[in-house]
């Protein structure tokens, strides 16, 4: 379904490191929004909710809901240090367009 690169790995472990000890992984899911349509929205949480897909990366777990699950199949999920900042990018061969920042998409 997705994949996330050893960078995003290792920042997504970091994160769970310094959160709360009741946190389970990561979940990515996509709203309506953004300037391009669509933006993706990232954060920790304690646990999978009953419908979503559950993918594991490099030993973190990924949660999906189901409406996200099929904007954001085949996607690759890297991490970025650069001068403009630090942050993760998305490779989406869903997406037809995109936003300049990288954060949203259509």
């Amino acid at each position: 379904m997705i994949v996330l690169t050893e960078s995003a790995v290792e920042a997504v472990r970091t994160a769970l490191d310094k959160a709360d000890a009741q946190t389970a992984g990561l979940r990515i899911q996509v709203e309506a929004g953004g300037c391009a349509g669509y933006k993706y929205m990232l954060g920790l949480v304690g646990a999978a909710e009953t419908d979503d897909a559950v993918v594991s990366s490099g030993g973190v777990s990924v949660f999906i809901d189901p409406v996200s699950q099929p904007l954001l199949a085949g996607t690759t999920i890297d991490f970025v240090v650069a001068l403009e900042g630090s942050g993760f990018t998305f490779d989406n061969p869903n997406a037809t367009n995109s936003c300049s920042c990288g954060k949203s998409f259509g």
